[in-house]
């Protein structure tokens, strides 16, 4: 699951202070334990030097190491049970001078091996949260609140169906999708009018998508194309912005065709569908365009890519903004 290196580097400058603070209270509660029990201190500091010492004394008289082995054992063992006793006369809350580790599983250090700890991913889950959450509100988009008495339950007959019916059949697609969502669960084109509730269950997906752990990226089309821009004709502080787009599990692009329609958002737009694509990673697309009019607008490779392996989710109704 690839995040964002926005979110990763927030994540591990968390972890860092989180370790630094850890060490921070250790050092403090080891200060206060010396002041008030002196004799730890000595103890703690003939644990460090009988290994070196015995062992030196060992080999300068020719003894057999293992007897001086045995030595050591006995005297640590004698230093650690009266290291304890000090420690329960003293009556600490559990942990007070513990000095474990952060997270136990990896170390402190955030990977096991080349995969990156739950200890990690748990702050990167939460970063991502509050970037969805600067984007898409105070999270009344969920699928709890999603209201199907905005939609009119008469039978259409342009449908076939009333528009009620039609999108309880979207609701429960986006339900469904965000529930068993995996990095290859395919791509979805949500199509229709202004108000239609194309962005409200493109959030809600989001939320819970990322909610399970995989790295989503919500952004309007807009600002996407921005960044492109940006990081092609920008300074350098701007170089590898985009590479979120690529490299992130899923995918919203949330108002396709608002922006300023160029021949450079053209290809940026052809580089991140051909490119996910190619790739197996799933993309949410949603626009006011009806897909033939993405064709006319952008390109018909463009069109027979999105229109060829997307699923189309039609939206249908009033405007339930003005309702």
């Amino acid at each position: 699951m690839a995040y964002s290196q926005t979110v990763l580097q927030r994540a591990r400058a968390r972890y860092e202070k989180a370790k630094t603070q850890r060490q921070s209270e250790y050092d403090a509660h080891l200060q206060q334990a010396y002041s008030e029990y002196p004799r730890l201190r000595e103890i703690d500091r003939e644990l460090r030097l009988t290994m070196v010492q015995l062992m030196a004394n060992a080999l300068r008289n020719g003894e057999d190491p293992t007897v001086a082995i045995e030595e050591i054992k006995e005297q640590n063992l004698a230093l650690q049970r009266e290291r304890e006793w000090i420690l329960d006369v003293a009556e600490y809350e559990e942990g007070f001078l513990d000095d474990a580790p952060i997270c136990r599983l990896c170390g402190g250090t955030g990977y096991k091996g080349a995969s990156m700890c739950e200890c990690l991913r748990e702050l990167c889950r939460q970063e991502q949260r509050k970037e969805l959450t600067s984007l898409l509100g105070n999270g009344r988009e969920n699928f709890e609140s999603f209201r199907m008495d905005y939609y009119s339950d008469e039978y259409d007959p342009k449908l076939g169906t009333s528009a009620r019916m039609l999108m309880q059949s979207n609701f429960n697609i986006c339900k469904k999708y965000a529930a068993t969502f995996s990095p290859t669960s395919g791509s979805l084109l949500f199509s229709g009018a202004t108000g239609l509730g194309k962005t409200f269950l493109s959030a809600c997906i989001a939320r819970q998508v990322a909610d399970r752990g995989f790295s989503v990226i919500y952004e309007t089309a807009n600002r996407i194309f921005t960044d492109f821009e940006n990081e092609k004709f920008g300074s350098e502080e701007n170089f590898g912005k985009t590479r979120k787009y690529f490299e992130c599990d899923l995918l919203i692009l949330d108002d396709l065709g608002t922006e300023m329609t160029t021949q450079f958002v053209i290809s940026a737009l052809y580089n991140i569908v051909n490119t996910r694509m190619m790739e197996g990673k799933a993309t949410i697309i949603s626009t006011n365009l009806l897909p033939e009019a993405i064709e006319k607008r952008y390109s018909p490779q463009i069109a027979s890519r999105i229109v060829g392996t997307y699923r189309l989710i039609k939206f249908v109704g009033t405007d339930i903004r003005q309702k």
